[in-house]
């Protein structure tokens, strides 16, 4: 019989917020934190708006020392999880390191510190590369120095799957707990991708939305006005334990992962699946692995990227699985898209919006696509009598990834 799976910590840094409280007022606000961009001169850049981190101070969590030797990617990664670790009780707690694991996801890693050495290498020439350039770069950076920092030794792994990562990664660690290869894992994702070269890629694929004349309201989710999604970053990490491990040592259990479905549409590098063929069939295995049925479920965190496809697609694929009236909600219209960190920020929102009660609304939403039948919450928050979600994940490369918690 496999272990049931506790969810004791969660830390995270976004634009909505840098700890769990103030995302989840932010979220409930509803409010976009779309803003012209300030980490780079955007003046002859075809894209000039994203969702940034403002005032994150890695120093605080790392030293001046280390936050040198750290892409922006594994600072904001570290720190979630530093916070996660704190507020499930773990730093001094008698755990078995050796029965402590990592799982951290990304799309890219260190983009920025591979863009800023690129341009040392052409103007300066290759004996000027850093050479800490491969550890700040590589996407396993975070997983490993959340291992360094308290000395867990066992399972360590990075997902790379696109804007699934950050889910995959978490349901991945829900594997490792229930099959006994560990008592606690550290899972989540963390992505920086707000640079120059990866804005420009993503608006040259026609992905971004446009909208700068009002950037807050750019991240349009489900929305008929959509126009594409808008650039975010940060981390979100959780503390998974099985659940008589957690008992054992008395910790304050927060929630519970109940299911966990990937796939692959195996249809186009970058576009879904008509109708959400594989999506339909994630969410199912969701289900099956939670042994629930549809009804169960009381809200869909939705990807819901804001991009005219992907809201279409998953927005039929919902439909198929849950009908109509389940109540879907996409926080991407608040953080903005956060790549390989989505799945996880949207995880503990899920967990909060169980624990709570309340659904948060759908930022920007205003006027829903007349080919979009789900119910979407917007407006105001939607109490809800029912303490089990499922959250969705979807990535380039057709990756798949579904989680359902409770509180």
């Amino acid at each position: 019989m496999s272990r049931r799976v506790a969810v004791t910590g969660m830390g995270v840094k976004t634009p909505a917020g840098l700890d769990v409280d103030t995302l989840w007022s932010t979220l409930l606000a509803g409010r976009g934190t779309g803003a012209a961009i300030d980490a780079f001169d955007t003046t002859d850049h075809p894209v000039s708006l994203a969702c940034q981190i403002r005032d994150f101070d890695p120093v605080a969590y790392m030293g001046v020392k280390d936050a040198r030797r750290a892409d922006r990617v594994a600072q904001l990664g570290l720190a979630a999880a530093m916070d996660a670790i704190a507020d499930a009780g773990l730093a001094d707690a008698p755990v078995d390191p050796a029965r402590c694991g990592v799982i951290v996801g990304t799309g890219v890693g260190g983009l920025s510190t591979h863009e800023e050495q690129e341009r040392v290498y052409l103007e300066k020439g290759p004996t000027r590369v850093s050479p800490m350039f491969v550890p700040m770069m590589m996407p396993n950076a975070t997983a490993a120095l959340v291992a360094l920092q308290y000395g867990f030794s066992g399972p360590n792994l990075c997902v790379s799957t696109a804007c699934a990562a950050g889910a995959h990664a978490i349901g991945e660690g829900v594997r490792l707990i229930r099959e006994g290869s560990a008592d606690v894992v550290v899972v989540g994702g963390t992505e920086a991708a707000i640079t120059p070269l990866a804005l420009a890629a993503f608006h040259r694929m026609g992905a971004l939305s446009n909208r700068a004349d009002d950037p807050g309201a750019a991240s349009r989710p489900f929305d008929a006005d959509r126009d594409g999604f808008v650039m975010g970053e940060g981390a979100a990490i959780l503390v998974l334990e099985s659940w008589a491990h957690a008992e054992s040592r008395g910790a304050a259990i927060k929630g519970e992962l109940l299911g966990y479905g990937r796939n692959c549409d195996a249809h186009h590098i970058t576009a879904p699946a008509p109708g959400g063929a594989g999506a339909v069939a994630c969410m199912q295995l969701a289900l099956e692995d939670a042994g629930l049925a549809p009804d169960a479920v009381g809200h869909v965190n939705a990807h819901g990227t804001s991009t005219p496809l992907n809201d279409a697609a998953e927005a039929a694929a919902i439909s198929k699985v849950f009908g109509e009236n389940t109540p879907v909600t996409s926080t991407k219209g608040v953080t903005g898209h956060l790549i390989g960190a989505a799945g996880a920020v949207e995880c503990v929102a899920a967990l909060l919006a169980c624990a709570n009660r309340l659904v948060p609304p759908t930022a920007n939403h205003e006027r829903t696509d007349p080919e979009i039948t789900v119910d979407v919450v917007a407006g105001q928050p939607r109490s809800i009598e029912q303490t089990i979600a499922i959250s969705n994940s979807f990535g380039f490369g057709g990756h798949n990834a579904s989680l359902i918690v409770s509180c």
